[in-house]
């Protein structure tokens, strides 16, 4: 089970790094330009990630009166915005690639710095738990070595060697997928008992409508083409593991239960936001190869 979970790990590292790298070749840089200086697409998504969905989550499991290691788990997920699944469904909707990867990283690095306080805050609120106190410099290193430095390589080769990017990007893209398969595979298999210790309970259910309300919210929360805005729900939707992780450990101890509970939610949360994404891909190409 060890040799799994190493492999698993690895995998993962694969997967975050050749997304990155793959939208970062399909990127450019008046692209990349027109997102970052979007004042309002920029503040709104802040709002959305950082104010909104963490309170959203908080919410959730009052209403439904979950218990404490569910509450825990969904309000650190809810506050941890830049998970980075968001460029894949960026990809698997068919939607705008490079502001969803910039807007990702940029959440990511401004989450690994606002989760501690955030989660805190609402743990006191919620009467579930206790402060919470992570490295953030180690946080914001992780964020830079996996998403922002493969993204900016790949955004370099486009830049300087456009030939090149456009052959190596269906390379990058097709390990991204397989790669994205055997974690999604891998997710399940090594927490099927913590998804099955859950059914029946609605910790599933909240963290299925988390993850379907902050895809409505980030879309709604943004400007633009509709591509972008639902590519920007489609970020919103996936939360950041790591940060999460991190919190049971040092704060909880790694609570078996805590730690089921935040698999079972991550899971519930892709159940809901990859149908979205898929259903309008669907839409997207149906609409492309439709004559006028």
């Amino acid at each position: 089970m060890e040799t799994l979970h190493q492999v698993l790990n690895a995998v993962t590292v694969i997967f975050i790094a050749t997304t990155m790298f793959a939208a970062g070749l399909g990127a450019t840089v008046s692209a990349l330009r027109s997102v970052l200086t979007d004042l309002p697409l920029l503040l709104l998504a802040l709002l959305a990630n950082l104010v909104i969905i963490p309170l959203l989550g908080w919410g959730l499991g009052a209403l439904f009166g979950l218990d404490s290691a569910s509450f825990i788990a969904l309000i650190l997920i809810a506050s941890s915005p830049g998970g980075p699944f968001g460029a894949k469904l960026a990809m698997v909707q068919s939607g705008d690639v490079v502001g969803g990867a910039a807007m990702q990283v940029l959440l990511a690095s401004v989450g690994s710095i606002t989760f501690a306080p955030t989660a805190g805050r609402l743990l006191t609120a919620a009467d579930v738990g206790t402060g919470v106190s992570l490295d953030v410099g180690a946080l914001v290193r992780t964020v830079a070595l996996l998403q922002l430095v493969p993204f900016a390589i790949g955004l370099l080769v486009r830049r300087y060697a456009e030939p090149t990017a456009r052959s190596w990007h269906p390379t990058a893209a097709a390990v991204s997928n397989i790669t994205f398969l055997i974690v999604l595979a891998g997710m399940l298999l090594g927490n099927w008992r913590s998804v099955v210790d859950l059914l029946g309970s609605l910790s599933l259910l909240a963290g299925f409508l988390l993850s379907a309300a902050a895809f409505a919210i980030g879309t709604l929360l943004a400007t633009g083409p509709p591509v972008r805005r639902t590519t920007m729900g489609g970020v919103a939707s996936v939360r950041n593991a790591g940060p999460a992780l991190a919190a049971i450990g040092l704060a909880f101890n790694d609570q078996p239960t805590v730690l089921g509970a935040l698999a079972a939610i991550l899971l519930s949360g892709l159940a809901a936001a990859l149908p979205i994404a898929t259903l309008l891909n669907r839409r997207r190409r149906s609409a492309a190869t439709t004559p006028d």
